[in-house]
């Protein structure tokens, strides 16, 4: 069994504030005796425009970001989950959205790039277009930790459950979900999209937000939450900073997963 921790956050421009507050809430949790900690989608940088994400973008394997976030796990001796960062992508004028795990020797161990991005314009006039900025991912990540077998997953990921199922397939567990909804859709969909993905793979989703208004003007939805194969919500932080909390039990996983092997009754799998 291990605790977890969903840590939500209302990032702002400035990367070292919110390097600073990322590293006053992960101290929090694992105060509370969280194992793992994941931090939200664009925990380090939440910009006024495209413009201020390029200043912030690393390279791959380097960067202040990415020092910060080794040192954290290393320094707590905690699995930690860096939501998403900027990362250099193939066009100089875009970056990927990169989600990486490091383990609790501070080491590295997985990078997933969100794949799909979020081009929307919304019934209340707001409108979203990541693909202008963002270059997406491709490949699927699971990755072997101490909770069992993590899949990764960003934000508008979660309206897409073939990705979940395909990390499924690959043997996951759990999943992590760093995302930042907007609070009009998230409103409508957030609670019910992450415990659909539980319930439908019969697995723990720790879902991390952004949750409230930011220094650009945007309003994200929060209500960060950990929710069991059940579909139950163990834990939740509604808004502001601050974590949700609970333990994944491994046991309880494969318990719900062989009295209701709905995994296994799967027919159709194009």
């Amino acid at each position: 069994m291990t605790r977890v921790a969903a840590v939500q956050m209302v990032s702002g421009p400035v990367v070292s504030e919110n390097l600073d507050e990322a590293a006053r809430l992960i101290d929090e949790a694992v105060s509370d005796g969280a194992g793992l900690v994941v931090l939200p989608e664009n925990f380090a940088i939440m910009p006024r425009s495209d413009a201020d994400r390029l200043v912030a973008v690393e390279t791959d394997g380097q960067g202040p970001i990415q020092e910060f976030l080794a040192a954290q796990a290393r320094r707590h001796r905690v699995w930690l989950v860096g939501g998403t960062i900027p990362l250099a992508a193939k066009s100089a004028d875009k970056v990927r959205a990169a989600c990486l795990l490091f383990n609790d020797r501070g080491e590295r161990v997985a990078r997933y790039d969100k794949i799909h991005l979020f081009d929307v314009s919304l019934d209340n006039g707001e409108q979203y277009l990541e693909s202008r900025s963002f270059e997406p991912g491709d490949e699927v990540v699971v990755a072997d930790t101490p909770c069992g077998k993590l899949g990764l997953a960003v934000c508008y990921d979660l309206r897409f459950p073939e990705l979940f199922r395909r990390l499924l397939d690959r043997g996951a567990e759990l999943f992590v979900v760093p995302a930042a909804f907007t609070a009009h859709t998230g409103k409508a969909h957030w609670e019910v999209l992450v415990r659909a993905r539980a319930i439908e793979n019969l697995a723990y989703v720790i879902a991390a937000a952004q949750g409230g208004r930011h220094a650009s003007g945007r309003e994200t939805h929060g209500d960060s939450m950990i929710v069991n194969p059940w579909g139950e919500v163990l834990a939740r932080r509604a808004r502001g900073a601050g974590h949700a909390i609970a333990d994944c039990d491994r046991a309880r996983l494969q318990s719900v997963r062989a009295s209701l092997p709905s995994i296994r009754h799967r027919r159709l799998s194009a």
